[in-house]
């Protein structure tokens, strides 16, 4: 079932909570020792919630439910969440106790979801996998050889191999849209400033989400969880209706821009390109207006922003000599940033975004690209590639292939989703990435709705 199903099948008293926790743990059970996806649990306090909600839901008319009562969600081990452990995916981090919760945890306890346990991700987040020194790999229940992606990697695996109808998990360079490519997901980053945060992380390019089955299903969660919230230095605009009514609404020709060339120079593979092929015919069809564009993004931007995010560590209280070879070294690149460097590549980037937007709605209104240059590659090879390369001070080529299509946006604070729209001969998901203007998820929604019904994807499912 997607969450909205789910929700309803509750709501409907068609089956408990209790009912549903009880096959979420057990699918853990089945399928977890594989995939290592979750690696906290609070089975206990898990049932106790969903057997309580049991007797919520006899006595409550349904209307007067929260939306997604009884619906379980697992929380990435990034977030914090009051009353839980917290690792950061690190051996450096004892798994101290969280004193408070982040905005976004509170939104789905008012929502009515069930937390259950924690999701795997890569060390403090800063890569493109689920991998890391202290939980191991996590794997891709489409095939277990390869990655699920990352960071949020845990998160989908989670969803995809059917533990969870909806997972947790955040995007600070393609976090949400690369494991939702990977995994045959729905994964959407919104714009800057939309779902609000206890503090702006690597300058509000980080932002909070879900990976889910379907679109309704992410758009009604997103008007769960964003703001705007007045305690927030800054706040994207308020939607003009709902986002889930979005979907229902009428859909115009609208101008789509095609890019199959990657920044950087970097090859595509045949695998991504074919996927955007098929969703830019499939666009066609729908009567939208095709034509091509191209990507750059100069190397002092990409600079700028990933000393943003090499003094994010500054956030975090841990062990050095205990983290892993890459982090050492952004902890001492970060180290070696003076104040006012710092302000300077915030500026930059300020400004590049500036610059970069200008033309947006000029000669196209939603971009269309691959999400990564890459297929998922196989399990644990990012992570080696990216402790080798600690030394240079730069990032993974590999982490460059999976990220180049994704994480400008960030920078920019566009929303952008990952569609799965294509699978190869081999049976892997392939997705596609939309990204719309600034502040403009209802049209890109609208979009990505209009696609899901011609594409069919949610008929498709890993075999574990």
């Amino acid at each position: 079932m997607t969450a909205l199903e789910l929700a309803a099948a509750i709501r409907d008293r068609a089956i408990s909570p209790s009912e549903v926790m009880e096959a979420t743990l057990d699918r853990i059970d089945a399928v977890n020792p594989t995939l290592n996806a979750v690696i906290w649990r609070n089975d206990a306090e898990a049932l106790q919630h969903a057997e309580t909600a049991d007797q919520t839901v006899v006595h409550t008319p349904p209307e007067e439910l929260p939306p997604f009562f009884g619906v379980p969600i697992p929380i990435k081990d990034l977030t914090e969440v009051e009353g839980w452990p917290i690792t950061y995916g690190s051996r450096a981090v004892s798994g101290k106790v969280s004193i408070e919760s982040e905005p976004v945890v509170e939104a789905f306890q008012q929502a009515g979801f069930i937390l259950t346990g924690r999701t795997n991700t890569p060390e403090f987040g800063p890569i493109t996998v689920a991998e890391n020194l202290r939980y191991g790999l996590s794997r891709n229940p489409w095939n277990p050889q390869l990655t699920p992606g990352g960071s949020s990697g845990g998160a989908a695996a989670a969803a995809a191999g059917g533990m969870f109808a909806v997972a947790h998990g955040n995007d600070g360079g393609g976090s949400l849209r690369i494991p939702a490519s990977c995994c045959g997901l729905v994964g959407l980053k919104v714009s800057r400033g939309r779902v609000p945060s206890l503090q702006m992380n690597w300058e509000g390019g980080s932002v909070e989400g879900v990976l889910t089955r379907d679109v309704a299903s992410t758009a009604a969660i997103l008007d769960l969880i964003s703001g705007p919230d007045m305690a927030q230095w800054y706040n994207a605009p308020k939607p003009e209706r709902p986002f889930f009514s979005e979907l229902g609404l009428p859909l115009g020709p609208i101008r789509i821009g095609v890019v199959d060339a990657a920044p950087f120079g970097l090859p595509v593979a045949e695998e991504c390109r074919e996927a955007t092929r098929a969703a830019a015919s499939l666009l066609e069809r729908l009567g939208h207006h095709l034509r091509p564009a191209s990507l750059s993004i100069p190397d002092e931007v990409l600079a700028a922003f990933l000393q943003v995010v090499n003094s994010g560590l500054a956030d975090y209280d841990f062990d050095l000599e205990q983290t892993e070879p890459h982090i050492r070294a952004s902890v001492q690149a970060a180290r070696e940033l003076d104040s006012l460097s710092y302000v300077r590549a915030v500026h930059q980037l300020q400004r590049a975004t500036r610059t970069f937007i200008a033309s947006w709605g000029d000669e196209y209104d939603i971009l269309l690209t691959p999400t990564m240059t890459i297929p998922p590659p196989i399990a644990g090879t990012v992570l080696e590639a990216t402790h080798q390369s600690a030394s240079t001070g730069a990032p993974a080529l590999e982490v460059f292939q999976m990220a180049a299509f994704t994480a400008m946006f960030n920078m920019f604070g566009q929303p952008a989703i990952s569609l799965p729209i294509h699978v190869t001969e081999g049976g892997v998901p392939i997705g596609v990435q939309l990204v719309g203007a600034p502040f403009g998820e209802a049209l890109l929604l609208r979009l990505a709705a209009q696609l899901e019904q011609a594409s069919g994807w949610t008929d498709h499912f890993p075999h574990l």
